[in-house]
């Protein structure tokens, strides 16, 4: 009787550690879609002509927020880490390559984007910066 009751508890609490995963949260202060409202000598109505922006809606994998961004013609996927600290790193950048009217922008923004290392959410805004000082600032598009 006891070796039944040893094997059935050794079953439940399998089963309660098979079922208790470390499922991520989704974090609402960074898992947005966000406006490209600033960025290098381009001006807020050419980025917002082009529908610049980065969705960080996308689902979370191995702690990595899977995004996109768009400049108006090309789409750019990548993976995207966002530490309590602050921290930030872009990797896995890769993208369409039709040829664009505004393929400036979208070089630009690719050369750019993968090199910010810090991020900052202040608000409705979004501002992610690189070791250089070089920024680019956002606008959460559900921001009304």
């Amino acid at each position: 009787m006891k070796k039944i009751i040893f094997t059935v508890l050794a079953f439940l609490c399998l089963g309660f550690a098979l079922n208790c995963s470390s499922v991520p949260v989704k974090n609402s202060q960074i898992q947005r879609e966000w406006m490209l409202i600033s960025f290098e000598n381009y001006t807020k109505e050419d980025l917002i002509k082009n529908n610049a922006k980065i969705d960080l809606t996308s689902t979370i994998e191995n702690g990595k927020i899977k995004g996109n961004a768009f400049m108006g013609c090309n789409r750019m996927f990548f993976s995207s880490e966002f530490k309590a600290n602050g921290k930030m790193k872009i990797s896995g950048i890769a993208g369409t390559e039709m040829m664009c009217q505004n393929i400036k922008l979208e070089d630009d923004f690719s050369k750019s984007f993968k090199n910010m290392t810090n991020y900052k959410v202040e608000g409705h805004f979004l501002r992610l910066t690189d070791d250089q000082g070089h920024s680019m600032k956002f606008i959460a598009a559900d921001w009304d």
